[in-house]
């Protein structure tokens, strides 16, 4: 059943499976909750639902037949009714890459929890490329790819039907112009807009939709899928489930980085040379993460803060029954735990969120890394540690 691709959302799937079944279709849905949670699963399986013929029936409970024509080519997403809508990066010298718009689409009809919009994935064969560009909807692309086919007549479906991912990059005067069009739309036309940030929307938008939440996914539901559709061992499933924070979709990015092992080693090698305090050894590591650059040093502070995570649940829960992030890193926790009963771990947790806050400050890494490696020690030894004193508080002078 094509409902089933929806990991958990139980709530979110009835409203809609109901809302076909009975024929009550809603012209306009706003699908809001964190990335990864299943949103735009839900959105394609709607669709699939809105054009199965099947679905409807008494017996058919909002059930698309999976079997038919139509459902064969929205699951495809080649359907002359659906239409997907990215968002896309702005260049004034470059034109839209229609062919690499087209794998995106084909990419997401396979799995609509992988990462193929520009924000997170800029380049599809290279998941470690960024970019600065804006990626937004603007007039000329609401115009023609949602204005343009939705005011058209129906082809061959029974509705027509508008996913439109990230709804809340629209910059104001695409807003406004499809603001239009959702005041006044054609008989049986459906738009769905997901968002994790409802709020950027424009309120008049907002209140002509009907809105389903989309909750974060538990973990054990989110490793349950890793096992079955990935075909992980149940271990490192579990692992990336609990670092993914109720996202699947980010579970997923996680098992396709190559980055993700190599930074653990640099965390646990951090907190061994944190300890160590071995001036030589510690400069070395701390260069490494520097060169990384600010964005990978967030993510392995990031780490940092689950490995402590980890550190709390085997001390209060022991090593036993304590549900870890870094299942694989279970005995390295537990020796941790045993040979530092003094360590304060919420000393250690606040020092390592005020250097999370203070990249984003724009501080010089090298140092921030070695600051911050000179306070854990201290905190593992139950040592008072701060890690920024203020100016004033230094004894040093300051602006009058």
């Amino acid at each position: 059943m094509i409902w089933s691709r929806v990991i958990e959302q139980e709530r979110p799937v009835a409203a809609l499976r109901r809302a076909v079944a009975g024929g009550r279709v809603a012209h306009a849905y706003l699908f809001h909750g964190p990335r990864g949670t299943g949103k735009r699963a839900a959105a394609l399986a709607f669709a699939q639902a809105l054009q199965c013929p099947h679905a409807s029936d008494d017996d058919g409970d909002g059930r698309p037949c999976d079997e038919c024509d139509a459902c064969r080519k929205v699951r495809r997403l080649v359907h002359p009714d659906v239409h997907v809508l990215f968002p896309h990066p702005w260049s004034k010298e470059k034109d839209r890459d229609e062919h690499d718009l087209a794998e995106r689409i084909q990419r997401l009809g396979e799995n609509p929890y992988a990462a193929v919009d520009y924000v997170r994935r800029p380049s599809l064969e290279d998941p470690s490329e960024t970019s600065n560009k804006q990626v937004l909807y603007r007039t000329g692309q609401v115009e023609q790819d949602l204005l343009r086919p939705m005011s058209l007549t129906r082809g061959e479906g029974r509705y027509k039907m508008a996913l439109i991912t990230e709804a809340d990059r629209m910059n104001e005067k695409a807003a406004n112009a499809f603001l239009k069009l959702l005041e006044e739309p054609p008989p049986r036309t459906v738009f769905v807009l997901t968002t994790a940030r409802p709020s950027r929307l424009l309120p008049t938008i907002t209140s002509r939709c009907q809105r389903l939440r989309f909750d974060p996914l538990p973990a054990d539901a989110i490793a349950e899928a890793l096992a079955r559709r990935r075909d992980l061992p149940d271990e490192r499933a579990r692992m990336l489930a609990r670092m993914a924070d109720g996202s699947y979709g980010r579970a997923l990015e996680l098992l396709e980085s190559d980055e993700l092992m190599e930074h653990r080693r640099l965390v646990l090698d951090y907190f061994r040379q944190a300890y160590n305090q071995d001036p030589v050894k510690l400069a070395s590591l701390t260069e490494d993460m520097r060169r990384l650059g600010r964005e990978h040093v967030k993510e392995l502070l990031g780490l940092m803060l689950r490995w402590v995570r980890d550190l709390l649940l085997v001390r209060t829960l022991g090593p036993e029954e304590a549900p870890l992030v870094n299942v694989d890193q279970a005995e390295a926790a537990k020796q941790f735990a045993q040979n530092l009963p003094q360590a304060d771990l919420e000393a250690m947790t606040d020092l390592i969120e005020e250097a999370r806050a203070l990249v984003g400050r724009n501080v010089h890494l090298g140092l921030l890394l070695t600051a911050l490696a000179q306070a854990l020690g201290r905190a593992m030894q139950g040592r008072s540690a701060r890690l920024y004193v203020p100016l004033p508080e230094a004894g040093l002078p300051h602006a009058a």
